[in-house]
């Protein structure tokens, strides 16, 4: 190993001085290691993330395939004639299926109305059916509802991602990274497989509403963790984030939160909704609330003179979490503000400033016109 990292001189000429510099074996050494390890650190993140996004994909892929094999009219009519009973069971199953979706999706999202078929085919699957099989009318028509009912919903889904997506992009954060958070958060209990069809199967297109509601939870659930709302009622802020002259020191430091000043007992509001992670005292900063948003966005409210939150409690954006005070190391009534992504402080300002316009233009935005 030393023979590939000989000790190496240099040497400078500076105003007419020579000097010799020289590097030895186990400093090269010890800087190709670095390189090496930092090189396979980055390697392992690209597989990784590489490995992620192509799963992603063949699976999307794979329950496009499986649903191109259910959807045609001819494939339906088959199954009405070998086994009418099975398909009245598997029809119960779906209809059972849809109504598990619908306790778990939001208000707004149960409410949307007159939604159809955009391919056709499930009109085309009650003809051919009614035809072939007058006694199964009925049960097609049935199940053509339930099939432009699972289109349009999974479509009106989608869309509602892609809005929060392009929402969450336009305030400098990673839809994709909310989404394998999400995937990753803690969670269990009883399995509880939900099925479409009496053998225990599921239809892909009903499956695909499954995943396209997920979706939309999890960016929706995440841009609601934005910071929105400005922590305290006070139009001055006496520190912004970056570099400052401590007020103790007199020295260059790097300040990673906004300082808001007001008297002492002002209210001091959570920024976005939450949960509290953190309620007592930090060195430096006195008492402090730090809340949990989710997706690795943490807000902290530092020099309180007195909390009004307790750990585990869920609070809305604008709730009351304490009030300002000069706790810490403060030189006045203040409230510190941070916010920070995976425990990196960020500059809060950027949340405060964009959000409320991002929102409000999901806010005013028309519902998806092909849902109609």
């Amino acid at each position: 190993m030393r023979s590939w990292f000989p000790d190496r001189e240099f040497f400078m000429r500076s105003e007419g001085q020579v000097r010799f510099i020289t590097i030895s074996s186990r400093v090269q050494i010890t800087a190709a290691a670095i390189a090496v390890a930092v090189l396979v650190v980055w390697a392992l993140s690209m597989a990784v993330a590489g490995w992620t996004q192509y799963r992603a994909t063949a699976d999307r892929l794979s329950l496009l395939d499986r649903e191109a094999k259910v959807a045609t009219a001819t494939e339906r009519v088959n199954a009405y004639r070998d086994d009418i009973d099975a398909v009245a069971t598997d029809l119960v199953k779906r209809q059972e299926f849809i109504e598990s979706m619908m306790d778990v999706m939001p208000d707004d999202v149960k409410s949307i109305e007159n939604v159809s078929d955009s391919s056709g085919e499930a009109a085309a699957t009650v003809d051919k059916v009614s035809l072939a099989i007058p006694e199964a009318a009925t049960l097609a028509k049935i199940e053509a509802r339930q099939l432009a009912f699972v289109e349009g919903l999974t479509r009106y889904a989608d869309w509602r991602s892609q809005r929060a997506s392009a929402a969450l992009k336009k305030l400098g954060l990673n839809p994709d990274s909310m989404i394998r958070n999400a995937d990753r958060s803690a969670m269990g209990g009883p399995l509880e497989k939900l099925s479409t069809d009496a053998d225990g199967g599921i239809d892909p297109r009903f499956e695909r509403l499954g995943l396209s509601i997920a979706r939309m939870d999890a960016l929706e659930r995440g841009l609601a963790g934005v910071p929105q709302v400005a922590p305290a009622k006070v139009e001055m802020v006496t520190s912004s984030y970056g570099y400052r002259r401590d007020p103790f020191t007199g020295a260059g430091a790097m300040h990673k939160g906004l300082d808001f000043r007001g008297p002492v007992g002002a209210p001091i509001f959570a920024a976005a909704k939450g949960r509290v992670s953190f309620v007592g005292r930090r060195s430096g900063y006195g008492n402090v609330v730090e809340i949990s948003h989710g997706n690795g966005l943490m807000t902290r409210y530092a020099h309180m003179s007195k909390f009004a939150a307790k750990v585990g409690q869920s609070v809305e954006a604008g709730q009351t979490i304490g009030a300002i005070g000069s706790t810490g190391r403060s030189t006045g009534p203040h409230l510190h503000f941070e916010v920070r992504i995976n425990n990196r402080a960020v500059n809060p300002r950027t949340f405060l400033e964009t959000a409320p316009n991002v929102l409000e233009e999901i806010r005013r935005a028309p519902h998806l016109a092909s849902t109609k």
